[in-house]
């Protein structure tokens, strides 16, 4: 059957019919509906796990036991898998293992726009890269068997746009491959120094072996051109751009693996045209392989290594006219990301930013917290960095430090891996407060569940982990709650915090405004009559809350009724009353 499906929905559907049984991710935007879509199917057991690296690891072992597995994560999420990852190199699989792994160039949600593809050359496992949701589902059957006749782990590569673009994907069964025995076997599976030196010389070998693979694979394919002045090589959503602006102007090698790349095949493409050119987002990784082959060859000296591509740069890199009614205009107005009207986190970083303090952040929505008006966060670098970054930065600055600055990290986002930084603070002793934002969900990536909500992928009960237990449980004694709509309370409670002796963790809750269990009391009336247009009820940069004719002005379509600019205003102009 024919249909239009979203990339990431058309590689879960690929999945299933290839017999996966066993999914553990961690959400990552643009990689997050692979899983989601991946729980629908019933044979399917899927999962998400407090991190990446729990989740590639659980993958392999769903893999050593027999079944088809997989996990999924954001460009940065491999990272944190990346221990893992190296040493599955060395180990292969049993059933076939699968590791989705989604860039997103222009970074539209992300703290770098870093190149996936480097990993799959450095860790020496093959890596698949569609090109649309067709290929999306074909690669990832494909993906299985390359994984088991190999002996490895295979990467899948997406990208925001073929993840989050639709095209046509016709649909097949179910085929679910005979459960693979599990046999012991330490030399193979044992990575200490004995085993891993014998186990190396086969990674090399079979990187051989799918070099020739890929020398003759459908995926690598070569399209015919009119003319010859150029041939391009190109992947991806690449492929797309090249297609959608040239035609078939001139010769196209598409490449669906993208690691090993062939070399017989390039060479022998690129003796068929005057020009060689390369186009690739990010970095030049399909450019350097062909340098390394002796090829004269263009690439990055045409296309940046920064952002995204377009059919428009690669129509003008080309010589081809951009039509005007098809270039984007510069007067587009920017609009920026914002906290949602009635988000919970606003009010702790208002706060904040009153009391002056060092912030330094974490990764999710609350990042927003940097954001003007409020302007609270000092840092931003990856995931759990901003609980260990705090325990440094006081033990450098001494008492000063100690008492003029907070970390803020989410519940999510706690779980994944701040709670060993505040293992350290614990261990090591530093007076740090650690602010925990507790809004009762994984909120960035679309509201999904995490181990502190009590519920599973599927929405099932399950075990919840408390936070105030755990805090406990690795050595702080000093843990409150506070309801972050009231704002005097978490002005007292960071306060009393920051000047206790010891570390103490602080922990903001109050579920995320746009949860549809959520029920509000209905928006803020405002009284243009007693507004002094003062403007104080605009630093906490509600979009609920405007200024009309000098007065403020309430957005009752946005409003869900928190109060928090109510508390601001000391004229009365703000409340359910007026």
């Amino acid at each position: 059957m024919k249909t239009l499906m979203l990339g990431n929905e058309a590689v879960a559907r690929g999945l299933y019919e290839a017999g996966c049984s066993f999914v553990s991710s961690y959400p990552g935007t643009p990689s997050t509906e692979i899983t989601e879509c991946a729980a629908k199917y019933e044979e399917i057991y899927a999962e998400w796990a407090p991190n990446e690296k729990v989740a590639l690891e659980a993958a392999l072992g769903a893999s050593l036991a027999g079944k088809r597995s997989f996990c999924a994560m954001k460009h940065v999420g491999l990272n944190v898998a990346a221990d893992p990852l190296f040493t599955i190199s060395y180990t292969g699989v049993n059933a076939g293992l699968i590791i989705g792994v989604a860039d997103d160039a222009g970074m539209h949600s992300s703290q770098n726009e870093q190149d996936s593809r480097h990993y799959a050359k450095a860790s020496k496992v093959p890596m698949l890269e569609p090109a649309d949701s067709a290929e999306g589902l074909a690669f990832a059957k494909l993906a299985y068997e390359l994984s088991e006749q190999y002996d490895t782990a295979v990467l899948l590569k997406m990208c925001t746009r073929v993840s989050h673009s639709q095209s046509v994907v016709e649909t097949g069964e179910r085929r679910m491959p005979a459960q693979k025995a599990y046999e012991k076997n330490p030399a193979k599976y044992i990575m200490m120094p004995a085993n891993a030196k014998r186990r190396h010389p086969e990674v090399e070998a079979r990187t051989r072996a799918l070099t020739e693979w890929a020398e003759t694979a459908d995926i690598n394919r070569i399209e015919p051109g009119q003319k010859n002045t150029y041939g391009i090589i190109t992947s991806s959503t690449c492929y797309q751009y090249v297609k959608e602006a040239l035609g078939d102007a001139y010769p196209v090698l598409k490449l669906g693996m993208i690691w090993p790349m062939p070399e017989k095949k390039i060479k022998d493409f690129a003796a068929t045209v005057e020009k060689l050119i390369v186009v690739e987002e990010l970095d030049g990784f399909i450019e350097t392989h062909c340098m390394s082959l002796g090829l004269a060859v263009s690439g990055k000296e045409l296309f940046s290594e920064i952002g995204e591509l377009s059919q428009n740069v690669v129509k003008e890199k080309f010589g081809v006219p951009v039509p005007q009614n098809k270039a984007l205009g510069e007067d587009i107005p920017m609009r920026p990301p914002v906290m949602c009207a009635g988000c919970p986190h606003r009010s702790i970083f208002y706060v904040l930013k009153q009391l002056n303090l060092t912030v330094l952040g974490d990764i999710g929505c609350y990042t927003l917290g940097a954001v003007q008006p409020l302007g609270a966060i000092d840092t931003t670098v990856c995931m759990g960095a901003s609980v260990s970054g705090l325990h440094g930065f006081v033990k450098a600055g001494g008492e000063e430090k100690a008492k003029r600055s907070v970390a803020v990290i989410g519940d999510s986002t706690f779980i994944h891996s701040g709670v060993t930084g505040l293992i350290n603070i614990a261990y090591n002793e530093s007076n740090s407060t650690v602010i925990i934002l507790d809004n009762s969900i994984t909120g960035m990536t679309g509201h999904q569940q995490n181990p502190t909500t009590g519920y599973n992928l599927k929405g099932d009960p399950c075990t919840k982990i408390s936070l105030e237990d755990l805090c406990h449980a690795v050595g702080i004694k000093r843990v409150r709650v506070v309801d972050p709509y009231d704002m005097e309370a978490c002005r007292t409670a960071v306060k009393e915090e920051l000047e206790a002796e010891e570390p103490s963790v602080i922990i903001s809750r109050r579920p995320c405004a746009l949860l549809k269990y959520v029920k509000h009391p209905g928006p803020i009336c405002a009284d243009p009559e007693k507004c002094k247009g003062c403007k104080a009820c605009m630093n906490i940069g509600c979009p609920a809350i405007s200024m009309e004719n000098g007065r403020v002005k309430i957005d009752n379509t946005l409003c869900v009724g928190c109060g928090v600019c109510e508390q601001l205003c000391k004229f009365g102009a703000l409340g359910a009353g007026n």
